[in-house]
């Protein structure tokens, strides 16, 4: 185990997942890389170790508690602590296309399936592994814990007629499971305060991955950035706080 602990990062074979488990990776973590397929998630550990990284693939499927509880098994044998969880694992519902652009999200049309599927992995995924690990996290003396959010997700900007978001079309789905995703982290930064546990969500902003057909501006290393920030604060740094790289989003 690196002396500076052991990070666990989920959706981390590729996007922003990827380039979070290369940014820790770089500071001297010890990365364990999640993925839901074992081919594709050794495959970036193999590139993280060949960048002089200490990675290690983990079969993770956020959608599946049995894995995160298999994965939480695997880091109490082999390491004894869990110091820092991404949560970066997310689905927008639309296939290969922005929500920003997917008119199988408009609320009075949306099919229902579709909306509880991307909360199963945006929201109940992430109860389901930061419970599994939660108490390895305790062990840490510096635990943790960042979700990976979107502006989307801010009622403040999305509510806004002459705001960024007001010509993009509403969305029953993904946005709203990501305002969940905010409220939750609030709510376990609350439960864990007294803890030392830091628990934050980070707007990474438009980052040019699959998940949005590669329109998006910035790069993963850009978008990545925030969230390795955010995964490294010190003993005083901010808890149930939502973050981008411009500073505090508003909720």
């Amino acid at each position: 185990m690196s002396e500076h602990g052991v990070a666990l990062v989920t959706g981390a074979n590729k996007g922003i997942g990827r380039g979070v488990a290369g940014g820790l990776a770089a500071l001297g973590f010890t990365v364990l890389v999640g993925a839901r397929d074992p081919r594709r998630g050794e495959e970036a550990a193999e590139a993280l170790r060949a960048a002089g990284g200490d990675a290690h693939a983990v079969t993770l499927d956020v959608t599946d508690p049995a894995t995160a509880r298999e994965v939480a098994r695997h880091v109490e044998e082999r390491f004894g602590r869990l110091d820092v969880l991404v949560n970066n694992a997310g689905i927008t519902g639309s296939g290969q296309v922005s929500p920003a652009d997917a008119h199988d999200q408009v609320p009075s049309t949306v099919d229902l399936d579709m909306v509880r599927a991307v909360f199963e992995t945006n929201v109940f995924g992430v109860i389901a592994v930061t419970n599994a690990v939660l108490p390895l996290l305790r062990r840490s003396p510096s635990p943790r814990v960042v979700n990976v959010s979107s502006h989307a997700a801010s009622l403040t900007l999305t509510s806004d007629p002459d705001g960024p978001f007001a010509a993009l079309l509403p969305s029953a789905a993904y946005s709203p499971s990501k305002s969940a995703l905010n409220a939750l982290t609030v709510q376990y930064a609350n439960e864990l305060r007294a803890d030392g546990v830091l628990v934050n969500a980070v707007a990474p902003g438009y980052v040019d991955t699959d998940s949005n057909n590669h329109t998006g501006f910035l790069t993963v290393e850009q978008g990545a950035s925030v969230v390795v920030r955010l995964a490294t604060l010190g003993a005083d740094g901010p808890t149930g706080g939502f973050f981008g790289e411009e500073g505090p989003v508003s909720w």
